[in-house]
């Protein structure tokens, strides 16, 4: 359930990025030459908020195509120079913004391709067995159309080899039962097959994992299963890991309200709030300040 309140009527994709041109080139209210503002001067962050915090994927990249053929420059590049020149009370607004307007597709790929840049810091006793479980994931087909049947004579199999593979604490390797299964089966039979599992063992594969598969291939277990057939629980996970201690995880917080908030925030907040006891609003009110806030409440939307 996205979050995003689009307002009705919508703005033409030609004044949004008029607007936005606006916002770019003003501090304390007034307008300033572009000069100006390549020497510096502020945006106001509260409008760019306003504005494309406001708009589907679809209408975003339609002003994004707008504001490049009326002012010949990328609107991305307009941020980017703003993240350049930032200072470090509006370092992750600027980030957010840039991540927020790319197309949801593009979005991903920069996130992974950053995400895969990073120094791994994990036990490298599972490491091959992590990168070949990521590229059976990204690489295998699952058909999820209307017409998937679940068979359950595969998920009584199934539930029973995953109960094997976890609890007798196989060695992972690249033909573990448990790989195989969650790397090929669609999302409907993996549904099937964890319930299966919670009737005949009386616990959640999830709570298994946690007790019976320590270290970064348990944690990449447990991640698959969420992420493939309940990612609310997932994301309120990340979210809640984010902002406890004395500070906050920016890029992580970031990374999961912008990429969720067109798909499932609304559900990750209520998982959130029967879990933690709060609210996602209530911790990030919290946990950040100024733009940045402005930014993320906008995209988590109003809670009760």
């Amino acid at each position: 359930m996205s979050t995003i309140a689009v307002p009705s009527p919508v703005p033409s994709s030609d004044n949004d990025a008029e607007s936005l041109k606006k916002a770019l080139q003003v501090r304390h209210g007034r307008m300033v030459t572009t000069r100006a503002a390549s020497a510096g001067w502020r945006a106001d962050k509260g409008a760019l908020t306003r504005i494309l915090c406001r708009r589907t994927a679809a209408q975003r990249a339609a002003i994004r195509r707008a504001y490049a053929f009326l002012y010949r420059e990328p609107l991305l590049n307009c941020f980017r120079y703003k993240l350049s020149r930032h200072c470090l009370l509006s370092l992750d607004f600027w980030k957010a913004m840039i991540l927020w307007t790319m197309d949801p597709a593009e979005r991903d790929a920069n996130l992974v391709h950053e995400a895969l840049k990073k120094k791994q810091r994990d036990e490298t006793y599972y490491m091959s067995v992590l990168i070949e479980m990521l590229v059976r994931l990204v690489s295998s087909y699952r058909y999820e159309g209307d017409e998937c049947v679940v068979d359950m004579n595969v998920v009584r199999m199934e539930a029973s080899q995953l109960a094997e593979a976890i609890k007798k604490k196989k060695q992972p390797h690249g033909e573990d039962e448990f790989v195989r299964i969650v790397t090929t089966r669609s999302k409907s039979q993996l549904r099937a097959t964890f319930q299966r599992y919670r009737e005949d063992h009386g616990s959640d594969i999830a709570e298994d994992i946690d007790s019976h598969c320590s270290g970064q291939f348990g944690r990449m277990l447990k991640t698959a299963v969420w992420c493939l057939t309940s990612p609310e629980k997932h994301f309120a996970e990340v979210i809640r890991h984010s902002i406890l201690g004395l500070g906050t995880y920016e890029d992580m917080l970031t990374r999961v309200i912008v990429s969720r908030a067109e798909i499932d925030m609304g559900q990750i907040r209520e998982e959130y709030k029967v879990r933690y006891k709060t609210t996602v609003t209530r911790d990030v009110v919290g946990d950040t300040s100024f733009g940045y806030k402005g930014f993320l409440l906008a995209l988590v939307g109003r809670e009760d």
